[in-house]
């Protein structure tokens, strides 16, 4: 497929990336789209050579392992996924939709752990916000997070969670104030060995 001039600054380094990133997705994703749905997954593997690659979260900070560099980067891996027809590695939601909300609003020590198995790979994300009885809207989730002081005790079930089988990371949705509608949400973050955290079947 023969691509338009474009008028976004590419440097030298942007087209090297890009070169990059075309390889991994013609060779590591075009092959294996078939199989995945089949198989309802994408392997563990692929993640974590995405991340060896440097294709995950490449503007997050270097202190974390990421290369710190500018958001094209970040477009130019969605730009390639989309290439090749991808429809269930979700990179760019653990990229570009979760992985900011662990970096901006969580502290240290936390997100010193999680976020270098972001980058690698080898920590996988996913957001749970869909319920099977509301859909999407979030100011009628049922699930909830109740304040024990130290903790909280989250209850409540999710469903058509991308990357959600996978996950090892999730952020969670729920009622910390009912009487607050969509002003009494707020997000959990939840580890895969959280007690009390369970997974549904994989879905189609």
């Amino acid at each position: 497929m023969k691509r338009l001039e474009r008028t976004i600054p590419w440097t030298d380094e942007h087209l090297m990336y890009r070169e990059m990133a075309e390889n991994f997705f013609d060779n590591e994703v075009a092959p294996n789209l078939e199989q995945w749905d089949k198989d309802r997954i994408v392997p563990r593997s692929s993640w974590e050579k995405a991340g060896g690659t440097g294709l995950l979260c490449p503007d997050f900070p270097e202190k974390y392992g990421a290369s710190g560099v500018d958001f094209l980067y970040n477009a130019i891996v969605i730009e390639e996924g989309s290439r090749v027809g991808n429809s269930g590695f979700f990179h760019s939601l653990h990229s570009e939709v979760v992985a900011p909300y662990l970096l901006h609003f969580t502290a240290d020590p936390p997100r010193e752990r999680w976020l270098p198995g972001v980058i690698d790979g080898s920590k996988i994300l996913a957001i749970a916000m869909t319920e099977p009885d509301t859909g999407s809207d979030l100011a009628n989730i049922k699930s909830s997070a109740e304040d024990k002081g130290d903790h909280y005790v989250l209850n409540g079930s999710k469903t058509f969670i991308s990357n959600g089988y996978l996950s090892d990371v999730v952020i969670v949705a729920a009622k910390t104030n009912p009487d607050k509608g969509i002003h009494g949400v707020s997000l959990m973050v939840v580890e895969r060995d959280t007690k009390g955290f369970k997974r549904g079947r994989k879905l189609d």
